[in-house]
């Protein structure tokens, strides 16, 4: 496990425009919050206010123009196997089996043959997979295919696991399906989570915090505790309450510079 820090990142983009303007787009300014060991935290924001981007560069996949990301204190300067990414993109190799894309990243790990073939039956079966080990992607609907993601994630055992809206693109029976089937996992392995999402009671259902960020240039503008039982019920009371707070706060943060 790992505590995630993320200390003062900020990012512009530069663009082209005509022979001599350059346009520049401030996404974010100053961000700072931390992720502690084993805690599940969200990221809610309106469309474009940077939240992939933020993600991206806590999994080393993109540089931001001041600031950095830590890792259990250690500067995060790139990809590394410490951190798990899922994507909406259920990016999977379609030329290899169920089995075969769970193993793939431990392949990097220094591992016998036997050694990846257990720990990949070990995260399939957790994910809910058993029996689907030989089936390739273009078999697996898209519930199960971000199973599989999501096992390649946790597989690897990364310190944190970085999550981009990883139900955005399935229906919704499907990814209410989904939730119950990560926080099920969640609470079985307290991994460190950040995750990614637009949908408000996704985030309620799923975190131990929920972060807001504004419009660009995105800063946090709440950070609200979830203090719920698990397994949440989406009808409670309690739960709605938060749904109307959170819903007050993102249509404050939509409408400081919202750019959709």
């Amino acid at each position: 496990m790992g505590e995630l820090r993320v200390d003062g990142l900020s990012k512009t983009y530069a663009r082209r425009e005509g022979w001599n303007t350059t346009r520049y787009l401030r996404v974010f300014e100053n961000v700072s919050f931390t992720v502690r060991d084993g805690e599940f935290v969200s990221i809610i924001g309106s469309s474009g206010c940077g939240k992939s981007t933020l993600l991206s560069i806590a999994g080393g996949l993109a540089e931001a123009n001041d600031g950095t990301v830590y890792l259990d204190g250690r500067p995060v300067r790139g990809p590394g196997l410490d951190r798990g990414i899922v994507f909406q993109e259920f990016a999977l190799f379609p030329w290899l089996t169920v089995l075969g894309n769970v193993k793939f990243g431990l392949k990097s790990k220094g591992l016998t043959t036997e050694e990846q073939d257990r720990l990949a039956r070990k995260f399939v079966d957790l994910v809910g997979l058993s029996g689907f080990e030989d089936y390739h992607p273009y078999r697996l609907s898209g519930g199960m295919r971000q199973r599989v993601g999501l096992a390649r994630a946790l597989a690897i055992e990364p310190s944190a696991l970085l999550m981009d809206e990883p139900f955005g693109a399935l229906d919704a029976q499907t990814r209410e399906a989904m939730q119950g089937a990560l926080s099920e996992i969640w609470r079985k392995m307290r991994n460190t989570v950040l995750f990614i999402t637009h949908d408000i009671r996704e985030a309620i259902y799923l975190s131990d915090r929920i972060l807001v960020l504004s419009g660009r240039p995105a800063q946090v503008t709440m950070e609200l505790a979830v203090d719920l039982p698990r397994p949440r019920e989406r009808h409670d009371q309690l739960f709605q309450e938060y749904e109307a707070r959170l819903e007050s706060a993102l249509g404050g943060a939509q409408g400081s510079r919202h750019v959709a």
